[in-house]
This record gives structure tokens, C-alpha cells and sequence, in this order.
């Protein structure tokens, strides 16, 4: 139509009329008029809103745009759909967004790349939606044979999708967030749904979403590289963060593409990473099938495992089971192999590394109770414990009374056992005794006989009696080089004396001489106030022994003059008193702590317990 046309008022001009007149001239390169024609049909009929006029008039204005370089404009006026479009219109900017593609450094925030992606793949369609195929036999003059189409077809994806991975490689996108995933799933099958006039057009989520991406990937055998884009960008321990936008989403085709991997990693006889693999699907929800299960066991049991069993790494083997068991707890082949396993690495390393040969057969006891070669195992374990400990060579932690005790009730003619039983229970007595609770002190050694002794024969020795012997045994055995090993012998001492108190006189020089030792201590590395608390204990009474008398009555002494030099005169003066009681050998209990006879002279100083510090 010549130019001057447009612009004459003609009733016969319609809308449809002025699009198709500057679609023909965008044809014909005549690009001068097709922007007049536009501005006349936005003053006379105003801007197209209905399909497909609309998409027509966008579509126009997009090719006008990239002719001129606006790519910020022709990637707002781009229709999200370009069917209904004149297709040399979709041509004519679809050829100008890949040049500008090819130019590097001039397209990173434009969106050139999601136009191209959008309008050749909608020209490149095998159904040819836009009868790309018809404008091509038009301009050649003559049809397109289905073996150039195809050909051709080939050749402009591959160029599309060579332009594309350069983009993503200049801006280091990974696979799942690549120009290129966008490009290859809408053309698989239309995925993309261009965003128009949107902020993120120069970003591939404006044509497809994460999710949407991570699906194409797992389902067309790229489950590796999706998994390798996630693990690089997501080195997280605990898997990817919860609150990153998009991880709801992802967590199915996750759980899918873990799986697909554990598949082909149990293929390749990659046991254990294959394992490492289900295990993460399970984590992100999937639920093992029939095949997979079946995968997970035999992966399990090949851990570790060489062809001709030489090779074999018992720890490699129980780590791999141990995987394998985690995934499928109720399988019952799993957990007898893994048992078998722990079990025989537990009997092999018994001499070399006991601790460990122990830990083994505790976890074989776990994944099967009451297995019987675990039990045995962790028995004989524990009577060279016992053995050791009688011996007097146990360097261990301390055994536990009911793994003992249960070792009995398995083999009641265990010597070791009963022995051990018995010493357990004597100390044990011991200890009540020492903290004043009878009753349990008797009560254990009661137990003492039942496991460490004979039976005894009528008129032997009470419980009590025994007692007394146990208390006066370790009081012998008290460190007597220390102030805490002499005080602990003369409790002993005192509470040997107290169960038996028909006997007073049973351990009373062994008390005596253990009140004088500790005295003699004290008068060497404590203070006065030290020997005169002893003293004040009523351990010994005044009388018995006059060398405890002679340092009982210097402490008295020294303890008045350093009150004297302080000026407390009446601590002094009731110092002095009490000393001269004591070295007098008048009974310290009715002098010291109650009414006695009065004195001859004027009294000095109340003679009750408090006036003695």
C-alpha cells in the first residue's frame, strides 16, 4: 500500500485492514511504513485488546523494537503466546533476538535470550503451530522436502541451544536455573510460559519455574547434573535450608532424582554410594519400591566384598550392612548377615582390641537380642573382667552389678561371679556402715554370704559380728600416712565397736591406738583447736591413755595463750581450766559438758560445753 494512503480518511479502512497492511510491509522490509500504519490505527481505532488483533499489534511492535535495538521494549511488547501472529512478523524478530544473542555483553539483562526461546520454539514446533514450513516454501519458490525440514530443524536448535549454553556459561548458571533446561523442555513440550512485561524477563524463572526445571531434568535421565547443581550450590549437612524459596517444591523431583541415581550407582556397583543415595531419597520423602529394596540388599551385603573374598573388609562390610539395615529395618536377611557379621569381627579382634571386640558383640545384641554367640561373646568378656579384678590387675571402668548378676543366673557355677558378687557386697557394707545405715550395712552383708561365702554352720559368727570384722579389715587397710585415712580408721573403728556392743572391749586397743596416731598427727600438722575436736568426740575418755591425755592437755595449753595474745581473756581463762581437768585425769565428760563438784575457790568460769572455745 502506498504511503500516502495512510493517511486519508477511507470508510472502507478497517483495523484488521491497517494490521494487515503492516504485517505485508514488514514482509517486504518496508519498515518506514509499518510504524505510521500502527499510530494510525491506535488514533482511529485505538490499541487492539481482543485475541488475536492484540497479539497481532504486539507482535508487530516487539519486531519493531529489536529492529531499533529497544530489546528492554520488545521484550514488554512480546506476546506471551505468539499464535494468531502474522508468522514472518514472528520470523522477523524471532532473527533479530538470536543475532543479538550471538553478540556477547549486550544482552545479559535485556530477556533477548527468553524471546528467543519463546518465538523459536514456537517457529521450530514439530506440529508447526504458525506454518513456519508454508513462509519457507513461499521464499524459496518451491517445497521443503521432510529431509531438509528436519535437517533445517536440527541445525536451528542446535544454534539456539549453542548460544544458549555460552549465556549461561558467561553468567555461571548451573543446570536447574540455565537458559538452556528452559529451551530444551519447551521444546520437548512446551513448558515456558514467557512472563511479558516482568522484572525477572532476563532471568530463565521468567519462562519456567524451579520446579518445573528439576522435572525436566529427572525425567529425561539428567538426575546426575541436577543433583550436582543442587550439591554445588547446597552443601548444607542437613540437606537443603527450609526456608529457601522454591524447597517445597523441589522436594519431590529431589527425592525421585536421589533414587534414579541410587539405581544407577547400584548398576555401576557402586555399593555404598548407592546406598548414600536411597537413603537421601528417603529423606526427601520417597518411598522405596520393590526393585529398589531389592537393590538396597544386595548393595548392602557387596559392600566391602571382593570377587574372590580375600579382599574382604570386615569393616567396610559392617558399615555397608549397617546402611542397608537403617533403610530396611524388618528385613530379615539384613539383619542376620549384619549380626553374623558383627559377631565374627567381635570373636576376631577379642585378644587384639578387646574394647572394640565388646562394642561389637553390644551392637550384634542390638540389631538381634538374646543372640546367643553375641551373649557368649560379651560373657567371656566379662569373666576376664572379673578375673582381672580379683586379681588385682583391672584397669577398666567400673562393672555393672546387674551384668553380673545376670552372668550368674546364665551360669550359676560361675566362680568368678560369685566371687566378685561377695567383695562387691563386703565393700558395700562397709560404705553403709561408715555413713551410720545399719540396717543396709547388715542387709549387705547378708548378701556377702549368699554369693562370697561358705554356708555358715550353726553357731558361727552373727551377721553383726561380721560386720565388725569387715569394718576392723578396712580399717587396717586405711592409708595411715594421711589426716583423711587416719580419721576414716578410727570411724571404722568407733562403728566396729558400736554393732558389737556386747564386746566393748573387743577393738577397743585397735581404737585406742588409732585415736592416738590421729592425735599425734594432728598435734604435728594441725592446730590446737584440731586435737581438742578430737578429743571432744568422746572417742577415748580421759584416763586411758596417758600419752593422748599429755597432747589433749597442750593443745588446751597453746590454745590459751594465743587467746591471751588476742585478749579473748575469758577463752583463755576457760582454756586453761579445761587443760588442768585433763591433765588431772578428772573425767571430762562431768567436767566438760555437765555439773560437777564445786569448786574450792571463787568460780572463774561456767564450766558447760560452749565455754571450751
Amino acid at each position: 500500500m502506498p504511503m500516502e494512503q495512510t493517511g486519508r480518511a477511507d470508510q472502507t479502512v478497517t483495523a484488521d485492514y491497517l494490521l494487515d497492511a503492516a504485517e505485508q510491509a514488514v514482509l517486504r522490509a518496508e519498515f518506514d511504513v509499518v510504524r505510521p500504519l500502527l499510530h494510525r490505527l491506535r488514533t482511529e481505532f485505538g490499541a487492539p485488546d481482543a485475541f488475536p488483533a492484540a497479539v497481532r499489534y504486539d507482535t508487530l511492535l516487539a519486531a519493531l523494537a529489536g529492529r531499533a535495538g529497544n530489546w528492554p521494549e520488545a521484550v514488554r511488547r512480546c506476546p506471551e503466546d505468539p499464535e494468531g501472529a502474522e508468522t514472518g512478523v514472528v520470523h522477523s524478530l524471532a532473527v533479530s533476538a538470536l543475532r543479538e544473542l550471538a553478540q556477547e555483553g549486550r544482552h545479559t539483562d535485556s530477556g533477548v535470550a527468553a524471546i528467543v526461546i519463546v518465538l523459536w520454539a514456537y517457529l521450530l514446533d514439530e506440529e508447526d503451530p504458525g506454518d513456519f514450513r508454508a513462509l519457507l516454501t513461499e521464499r524459496r519458490g518451491a517445497p521443503v522436502a521432510d529431509a531438509l525440514w528436519k535437517q533445517g530443524l536440527g541445525q536451528l536448535r542446535g544454534r539456539v541451544a549453542d548460544l544458549l549454553h555460552a549465556l549461561d556459561m558467561r553468567a555461571g548458571r548451573d543446570v536447574l536455573s540455565a537458559w538452556s533446561t528452559a529451551w530444551e523442555a519447551e521444546c520437548e513440550g512446551g513448558a515456558v510460559c514467557f512472563a511479558g512485561v516482568t522484572a525477572d524477563a532476563g532471568e530463565p524463572s521468567a519462562l519456567i519455574s524451579l520446579q518445573e526445571a528439576a522435572w525436566y531434568l529427572v525425567d529425561h535421565r539428567r538426575s546426575t547434573e541436577f543433583l550436582a547443581a543442587y550439591e554445588a550450590g547446597h552443601p548444607e549437612d542437613d540437606g537443603w535450608p527450609a526456608d529457601l524459596p522454591g524447597h517445597d517444591a523441589l522436594t519431590a523431583p529431589m527425592a525421585r532424582a536421589f533414587a534414579n541415581r541410587g539405581r544407577e550407582r547400584f548398576l555401576a556397583h557402586e555399593w555404598s554410594e548407592a546406598l548414600a543415595d536411597f537413603d537421601a531419597a528417603i529423606w526427601f520423602g520417597h518411598t522405596l519400591m520393590a526393585e529398589e529394596q531389592e537393590a538396597v540388599r544386595d548393595a548392602g551385603k557387596n559392600v566391602g566384598r571382593s570377587r574372590t573374598g580375600r579382599g574382604d573388609s570386615p569393616l567396610e562390610r559392617i558399615a555397608g550392612l549397617e546402611q542397608a539395615h537403617a533403610l530396611l529395618p524388618w528385613d530379615a536377611t539384613l539383619t542376620a548377615e549384619l549380626t553374623a557379621v558383627l559377631v565374627a569381627e567381635g570373636q576376631r579382634s577379642a585378644l587384639v582390641d578387646p574394647s572394640q571386640s565388646r562394642s561389637r558383640f553390644v551392637r550384634a545384641l542390638e540389631v538381634t537380642a538374646r543372640d546367643p554367640d553375641a551373649r557368649a561373646g560379651l560373657d567371656r568378656h566379662l569373666r576376664a573382667d572379673l578375673v582381672k579384678v580379683l586379681d588385682g590387675t583391672y584397669t577398666g571402668g567400673e562393672l555393672s552389678v546387674d551384668e553380673v548378676l545376670d552372668l550368674l543366673a546364665r551360669e550359676p557355677g560361675c566362680a568368678e561371679a560369685r566371687s566378685w558378687l561377695g567383695d562387691h557386697y563386703r565393700d558395700q557394707a562397709v560404705a553403709a556402715a561408715a555413713r551410720g545405715c545399719g540396717d543396709e550395712a547388715l542387709s549387705a552383708v547378708r548378701e556377702s554370704l549368699r554369693y562370697g561365702e561358705p554356708a555358715r554352720s550353726r553357731g558361727g559368727p552373727g551377721v553383726d559380728e561380721l560386720l565388725s570384722d569387715l569394718l576392723v579389715v578396712a580399717a587396717r587397710r586405711s592409708d595411715s600416712g594421711t589426716r583423711a585415712g587416719l580419721e576414716r580408721r578410727v570411724e571404722l573403728l568407733h562403728t566396729a565397736s558400736a554393732v558389737t556392743p556386747q564386746h566393748p572391749d573387743l577393738f577397743g586397743e585397735d581404737l585406742e591406738t588409732a585415736l592416738l596416731h590421729l592425735a599425734e598427727y594432728l598435734e604435728t600438722t594441725g592446730t590446737p583447736t584440731d586435737v581438742i575436736e578430737l578429743f571432744l568426740r568422746d572417742r577415748m575418755p580421759t584416763g586411758v591413755s596417758a600419752r593422748f591425755d599429755q597432747i589433749v592437755e597442750a593443745a588446751y595449753r597453746d590454745r590459751a595463750r594465743a587467746r591471751e595474745r588476742t585478749g579473748d581473756l575469758g577463752g583463755a581463762l576457760r582454756d586453761h581450766a579445761c587443760a588442768k581437768r585433763v591433765g588431772a585425769g578428772l573425767p571430762a565428760q562431768g567436767f566438760l559438758f555437765g555439773p560437777g563438784p564445786a569448786p574450792l575457790g571463787p568460780r572463774r568460769a561456767p564450766d558447760e560445753q560452749d565455754t571450751l572455745f
